[in-house]
């Protein structure tokens, strides 16, 4: 299979551009906690973050504590929820504990604020790759019909997060499990609060980076570059953003 891409036809991995396509189709889907409107306008709002003059002064200042005013937006998201969105996108590296749970104890509830890191996650690297890769960032998508599903795992707790997660051995009968495609680890739960979203996420994420059994198994190398080159390529952009994972 084969992109174009700057004027070149590369070649892709079928698995890589058929998630990537998936990916941005299951955006305007209804979600578990938003609709599929509402899902794209979150989308929207991840595109429009980093033009936001109030992020922009907040990212200049000592704390982003410091400085009020409104944010850049198309006002069809809650005041709460575009307030997750930006700062998610433009610093979450300055993010505390405190301000999570403001926004988890707002009206905007914490199952929809954890729904909207996948979702800014998941528009993020999608975005990213087409840039990296030369193309123009691809239309939003049209908006499903639908009802979100608004079911919460019944075994979540607050214990190993600042959000509610879910624990493999937490699982009841009959609910969807999270863990049952990529693993079991922390990272894995980081969205377990809305189980199909970690479905979501995780689905591109293999497909960007590597499958769980992969990422330690040097006796393999799945992709066209080695884990050395990989893991390079992988510090060096998390330095970049300031994640220390």
């Amino acid at each position: 299979m084969f992109i174009e891409a700057d004027g070149l036809s590369l070649p892709i991995r079928p698995a890589l551009a058929e998630q990537i396509d998936e990916a941005w189709r299951r955006l305007a889907r209804p979600g578990t906690w938003w609709n599929g409107a509402e899902r794209v306008a979150i989308a929207a709002e991840v595109r429009r973050a980093p033009t936001c003059d109030l992020c922009r002064r907040r990212k200049e200042a000592l704390s982003p504590y410091t400085v009020d005013g409104a944010h850049d937006t198309d006002g069809v998201l809650a005041p709460e929820a575009v307030e997750a969105i930006h700062r998610l996108k433009t610093d979450a590296g300055r993010i505390t504990g405190k301000w999570v749970r403001s926004i988890a104890d707002s009206p905007l509830g914490e199952e929809r604020y954890v729904e909207i890191i996948s979702l800014s996650a998941i528009v993020t690297a999608i975005d990213t790759f087409d840039r990296a890769m030369g193309l123009p960032l691809r239309a939003l998508p049209e908006p499903v019909p639908g009802e979100p599903s608004r079911v919460r795992p019944a075994g979540a707790v607050r214990d190993i997060a600042w959000v509610t997660t879910l624990a493999p051995d937490k699982v009841a009968p009959g609910e969807i499990n999270p863990f049952a495609v990529h693993g079991e680890k922390n990272i894995h739960r980081t969205v377990s609060l809305v189980p199909q979203e970690v479905f979501n996420f995780f689905d591109l994420d293999v497909e960007l980076y590597l499958h769980d059994h992969e990422i330690r198994d040097f006796s393999i190398e799945p992709r066209a570059i080695n884990h050395a080159q990989i893991e390079l390529i992988a510090a060096r952009a998390s330095a970049i953003n300031g994640c220390f994972y």
